[in-house]
């Protein structure tokens, strides 16, 4: 084969080997163009809400505020105020607490929890603060200054002073299976279940326990 001939069959293979086409800076960056286009519209141009979400929003805000201003206050958690000494050294007159609405219902409440109840049913808004001493089913006696549950004494140290009074629990009182024994800290000047008047607090007239002081500040946080 002649040099001519090899030189024209180099030109024709050549012409067979296509090299990639380039792709356009502008394919490049179309993608990201319109990824971004939405973005960079303005707000006259970005579409707006469908009447459906719109809907959806008045309604999850209307339900959020229905929450907020009903279901938490009424049974949950409610603030409440301390009015007099009879919770002394523990609680003070005027502080300001939280109280929580659920334990009670799930017959979550132990000794010693500090609860809110209305000592003359729930249909008389006066309601008290006082300390869980004895619990359903059990028998509560006062002898001198001790407390005996079930002929048992019990180790407490919640009382501002040594009582004076047993009240009605000078004799054995038996608490019903929704009863509970109730005292104030500053147990001489406490109208509590040693009292004719108070008696022993029914689960239904108990508005909640105690679980938080918020005022005053320097006082903030969980209450024993």
């Amino acid at each position: 084969m002649s040099n001519k001939q090899e030189e024209e069959l180099s030109a024709m293979a050549a012409e067979d080997i296509s090299m990639p086409e380039e792709k356009p800076a502008d394919d490049i960056v179309r993608t990201d163009r319109a990824k971004g286009k939405e973005e960079s519209l303005s707000p006259a141009e970005k579409p707006r809400p469908t009447v459906r979400s719109m809907v959806y929003d008045l309604v999850f805000y209307a339900v959020l505020i229905i929450v907020c201003v009903y279901v938490l206050p009424n049974f949950v958690i409610q603030r409440t105020i301390v009015d007099g000494a009879s919770m002394e050294n523990t609680l003070h007159n005027g502080e300001q607490l939280y109280v929580e609405k659920v334990s009670y219902h799930f017959d979550a409440l132990d000794r010693f929890d500090i609860i809110v109840f209305y000592p003359y049913g729930r249909e008389n808004e006066e309601y008290y603060v006082k300390r869980i001493i004895g619990l359903p089913g059990e028998t509560v006696q006062i002898i001198g200054t001790d407390i005996y549950i079930n002929e048992e004494l019990l180790e407490e140290h919640y009382g501002k002073e040594a009582m004076e009074s047993p009240g009605r629990a000078a004799e054995p009182v038996t608490l019903g299976e929704d009863e509970y024994f109730v005292l104030g800290d500053n147990r001489n000047i406490s109208k509590d279940s040693r009292s004719e008047e108070v008696g022993n607090v029914k689960k239904e007239n108990i508005g909640g326990k105690v679980v938080l002081r918020i005022a005053p500040l320097s006082k903030f946080g969980t209450v024993k």
